[in-house]
């Protein structure tokens, strides 16, 4: 029988050292851990709770529903890949499907309410990395982005390849996150925004009858083109949108260590940089803060205003992947969620208070067990497992 104990394998002493940091932090109750059988690369907001929960991506190969407030929400399980799931979206039309993107090259579908199957888009060549819904005169679209370096816009309904969108100037890499403008949208016109293992940031004008990457001339210097975006050294792992800004400034998080503002009105120039260290997967931004994440394992938050850290919350025992802000009736974010490669969903306030409380708890740790470890659902092969390391990793140009 394979052994999927890593301590049956050859560790270098860095490596061992990780493992065993990570062993006797596991027991941690930081969060309220929701503790998942499988790594989760990916969330969602679920819009039919969604001051309470969230979709999550699981290299299992499923999506599953988990809701803070019902313990019993971890069995409403979406299932049909056989390969780890790495992004998820809700879409369609009502609002009513949920998409995944998986490592099969395939996105899935499902009925949100009932969970049935529903179409199946091929087109990809390699992983699915970015999933996104949009409108277009009408339609209802779905827009993946793969390892294979394409975009794929398909319609939703009748499952057919649209366009696929490439970069035949800048070579572009594996496509890390997708992000629809709506703010630059129109019924006509779809105004998209990738990030992928490269350091530029692509847009593009998606139609009906066609698209185009958006190439514009520096205002600095005049003849010559900008075809990207480049305020990054690496990877850009996120795309966020603050609608709830004025400006509706773009945010990024990449490989380089940093999570940036993108002034809108600046022509997406950076106007605020945040120094996290090592590589950040997620960023998520309220009115009154910035918060980043990413392999370190912590959850920093900034003070939007002053640029300052205002604290440092430990609870993942591994890499984090997603932020989700969830939201109450007025669309107001409330609480924060974060999912990891640790299996763990987690719940953390917004609110001074609660985030003066945390750090308090933090600073004088109960003695805590260490969870027993269990053998994950859907436990992949030693193969996989790197494979899946390797995916982390992608975060220098290749």
């Amino acid at each position: 029988m394979q052994s999927s104990d890593p301590g049956h394998f050859f560790e270098t002493d860095a490596e061992q050292a990780t493992r065993q940091r990570r062993a006797a932090k596991s027991g941690n109750t930081y969060g309220n851990p929701i503790v998942l059988k499988s790594k989760i690369l990916a969330a969602v907001l679920d819009p039919r709770s969604p001051s309470s929960a969230v979709l999550v991506a699981e290299s299992a190969g499923a999506v599953r529903r988990v809701d803070f407030e019902d313990p019993e929400s971890t069995k409403t399980v979406y299932r049909g890949p056989t390969t780890p799931v790495s992004c998820v979206t809700v879409g369609g039309p009502n609002n009513g499907t949920l998409f995944a993107g998986a490592w099969d090259k395939s996105v899935w579908s499902w009925d949100l309410d009932t969970k049935t199957p529903g179409k199946k888009y091929i087109g990809h060549a390699d992983f699915v990395k970015a999933v996104v819904c949009a409108r277009l005169r009408g339609k209802d679209i779905l827009i993946s982005g793969g390892a294979d370096k394409k975009i794929i816009v398909w319609d939703i309904t009748s499952g057919a390849r649209l366009h696929t969108l490439k970069d035949d100037v800048i070579n572009m890499l594996s496509i890390q996150d997708l992000a629809v403008d709506h703010a630059a949208s129109t019924e006509s016109e779809i105004s998209l925004i990738s990030a992928s293992s490269d350091p530029h940031i692509r847009r593009w004008k998606i139609r009906a009858d066609g698209w185009e990457q958006v190439v514009e001339e520096l205002p600095n210097a005049p003849g010559t083109e900008r075809r990207t975006i480049l305020e990054h050294e690496t990877t850009v792992y996120k795309l966020v949108l603050d609608h709830d800004g004025d400006e509706v400034d773009l945010w990024t998080s990449s490989g380089d260590g940093t999570a940036k503002c993108l002034s809108r009105i600046k022509n997406f120039s950076c106007e605020d940089s945040f120094q996290h260290g090592d590589h950040v997967r997620a960023v998520a931004v309220t009115d009154q803060w910035v918060i980043t994440a990413g392999r370190d394992e912590d959850i920093k938050f900034w003070d939007r205003a002053s640029g300052k850290l205002y604290c440092s919350l430990l609870g993942h025992y591994d890499e984090v992947t997603e932020l989700v802000l969830l939201k109450n009736a007025k669309g107001s974010a409330e609480r924060l969620c974060s999912v990891g490669i640790d299996g763990t969903v987690r719940v953390w306030p917004l609110a001074k208070a609660g985030l003066d409380t945390l750090v308090e708890e933090q600073k004088n740790p109960v003695a805590e067990e260490k969870r027993e470890e269990t053998k994950p659902e859907g436990l992949l092969s030693a193969e996989e497992e790197a494979e899946l390391a390797a995916l982390m990793e992608d975060d220098d140009e290749e």
